[in-house]
């Protein structure tokens, strides 16, 4: 029996050898801009309508939730068929802990070993991890100079490879690039297997640019992906979501673990979604101060990428981790990630916005 108490001595599997958890920095600095939440927390009163939802459900605490989530599957189906303006079902919709736990679903159901996800990089960090955690193989081709997709190349990729799952991102995180539907479309019409649009940052699109949910009723192995993290201010509740097929969301059922979200995150979720006008009212501040942040970057001599998102992808530094640490060294926390020589900038208050460009000025001017 082994006596070597550290992670080496371990019978760890081998690709998880040398690997780090995934997470930004967790620090306590006065302005937090790195993780892309909503700035604004819920008000007392959508607070007090979440404390007794919550309160209610704890009464039965000692009874299993709901397995299948229906009440919360239907309200979430009536908010997408309100923002997407194509009818949903429950039937059409699954949720879980976030969309993370959604996208490692849909990869333990269509990926595995023997087969394929494909996505377009620059783009979210953790997707190779669910492909590596599902036994997946991944490959990862490369998007335009502007972020976007060359769409030729994604054909050229799907035709060499044939993923199983196509895992794509709109708006890209840490990108902010939106697709437009004409090339899911053709992507969906080509792809072998599902086609995924992670669409966490959705409700943060600027105007005329539309959602993948209208695309649903046309392609039935195509999947978007919600989550109220970001535009409901829920990042503590833990809530993602897809709408797809009946036939996708039975497969993601097999899948699931047996009552994988709680009544507790059930009643939660439920009281926001009754009120959502309140909590979505920040979106178009948001949305206003990302394109001011925007032009205020580019005003300045540096690139900006076009964000649909909360947030905006910026540089381009000799050595980002300087300009990174100057940030923090002022009480900014943003996130170095990316490309090189690029930073991202969640979108937070005015207050906070003019603290960071103060700051960056500071930085840059030595």
């Amino acid at each position: 029996m082994s006596t070597d108490w550290t992670l080496a001595g371990l019978p760890l599997r081998e690709e998880l050898r040398g690997e780090s958890p995934y997470g930004a920095p967790q620090l306590d600095v006065p302005v937090a801009l790195n993780v892309n939440e909503n700035p604004y927390p819920p008000s007392e009163h959508v607070v007090a309508q979440i404390a007794a939802a919550v309160a209610d459900a704890a009464r039965s605490l000692n009874r299993y939730p709901d397995r299948d989530a229906l009440a919360l599957r239907a309200d979430l189906a009536a908010y997408l068929t309100a923002d997407g303006g194509v009818e949903l079902g429950a039937d059409q919709v699954w949720a879980a802990n976030g969309s993370n736990e959604i996208m490692l679903q849909l990869l333990q159901a269509f990926g595995g070993p023997g087969r394929t996800t494909v996505s377009f990089a620059p783009t979210y960090s953790m997707y190779p991890e669910y492909a590596r955690d599902t036994h997946t193989d991944w490959v990862a081709g490369r998007r335009a100079e502007d972020f976007g997709l060359d769409l030729a190349q994604v054909l050229e990729v799907l035709e060499k490879h044939e993923p199983s799952v196509v895992l794509l991102a709109s708006p890209n995180n840490p990108t902010g690039t939106a697709l437009s539907l004409a090339d899911i479309e053709t992507i969906a019409d080509v792809a072998p297997g599902m086609v995924v649009i992670d669409e966490a940052y959705g409700e943060f699109r600027r105007a005329g640019v539309p959602s993948a949910l209208s695309l649903l009723p046309a392609f039935p192995r195509l999947v978007v992906i919600r989550t109220m993290s970001k535009a409901f201010a829920l990042a503590g509740g833990r809530l993602g979501y897809l709408a797809a097929s009946p036939a996708v969301v039975d497969a993601v059922r097999i899948v699931r673990l047996p009552y994988h979200l709680s009544a507790i995150t059930q009643a939660a979720a439920r009281a926001a979604l009754a009120n959502a006008a309140e909590l979505l009212a920040a979106v178009d501040e948001l949305r206003a101060e990302r394109d001011r942040t925007v032009a205020w970057l580019r005003g300045i001599g540096l690139q900006a990428a076009d964000s649909d998102a909360n947030f905006v992808l910026f540089g381009t530094f000799a050595d980002r981790h300087a300009v990174w640490q100057g940030l923090l060294d002022r009480g900014i926390l943003i996130r170095e990630t990316g490309p090189d020589g690029w930073l991202r900038v969640s979108i937070g208050t005015p207050d906070e916005m003019t603290a960071f460009r103060r700051a960056l000025e500071e930085v840059r001017n030595g």
